[in-house]
């Protein structure tokens, strides 16, 4: 179980130094993190394709962690977690749902980018009551326009990251002019900002499996997403190659109540390059009183 915070120690809100945990359930051990002052919804972090705990990013989780109990985790078979990552995104969301359970929780708010928000659809849908708001960015429904394409721009832009020598996010998530180039630099600076008790990267079949499960998800027949009734705030780049920035609107379109917001000139990681922006629109909709 998580170890609760006496009055007399400090409640940590920056996620460089927050402290790594693991938890056993269901035969795997689950590696995570957590931050903020407890009490409250907790606020779990459904993490990208090939992410690790390290990956998110710093600008977004501390403020987000100021006010609200923040967990970040790696699913079953990534990084630190222990077994072998499923095959499906269903799966996947399963195995999130039995890492929350275990910690004891019964509600919880979701906030997700990318194959995470893929996984927190299937969770929404399979299980609504576990989850009051939902946080869907850089992300499309199952069935989507060209999510199954996601393999080949990846290792596309892997191995142009490798010709020069960059970070392979560099290119997939950030556009390729001055202002994309220089957001993706900093955005990887950022991640480095943790400098002890780092987690292990993500294996090679792992990342297979994952991509896996992402073309399968996009080959699926779409989901009824008008049963997802809770709040919901939808965020993307203008120009996400990874998953096409269309199938935000059509989330959106298709999640009644849902807001929407698409950044200008940016890619996969919109919410990163205007990091400034996005974050206090995600503390506001967190923070707001349900109706």
């Amino acid at each position: 179980m998580s170890i609760t915070e006496t009055s007399n120690e400090p409640v940590i809100t920056s996620y460089a130094k927050a402290p790594a945990r693991t938890i056993n359930a269901g035969g795997v051990t689950y590696a995570y993190r957590e931050l903020g002052p407890k009490g409250g919804i907790p606020v779990v972090f459904f993490v990208h394709l090939a992410a690790t705990l390290d990956n998110w990013d710093p600008r977004i989780v501390d403020p987000i962690a100021k006010d609200h109990h923040v967990i970040t985790f790696d699913n079953r078979g990534v990084g630190a977690s222990t077994g072998e990552v499923p095959d499906s995104v269903e799966a996947m969301a399963d195995h999130a749902v039995t890492f929350i359970k275990a910690l004891g929780y019964d509600k919880v708010d979701i906030f997700s980018f990318s194959l995470g928000g893929m996984v927190a659809q299937a969770l929404v849908v399979k299980h609504p009551d576990l989850v009051r708001k939902l946080v869907l960015t850089g992300t499309g429904p199952a069935g989507g326009k060209d999510i199954d394409k996601v393999a080949g721009t990846t290792y596309y832009d892997m191995l142009r990251a490798t010709l020069t020598r960059s970070d392979p996010k560099e290119f997939l998530f950030f556009n390729r002019d001055t202002t994309g180039k220089r957001a993706g630099k900093a955005f990887v600076e950022r991640l480095e900002e943790r400098t002890v008790d780092r987690d292990a990267p993500i294996k090679v079949k792992a990342f297979q499996t994952q991509l896996k499960a992402i073309k399968k998800w996009g080959r699926s027949t779409p989901a009824d997403l008008s049963k997802i009734t809770q709040p919901t705030l939808i965020a993307n780049g203008d120009n996400d190659r990874m998953v096409p920035s269309v199938l935000s609107e059509d989330l959106h379109r298709r999640i009644k109540g849902s807001e929407l917001t698409i950044y200008p000139n940016s890619g996969h990681g919109g919410i990163f390059q205007f990091h400034d922006e996005f974050a206090p629109v995600a503390v506001e909709f967190l923070a707001r009183p349900q109706a």
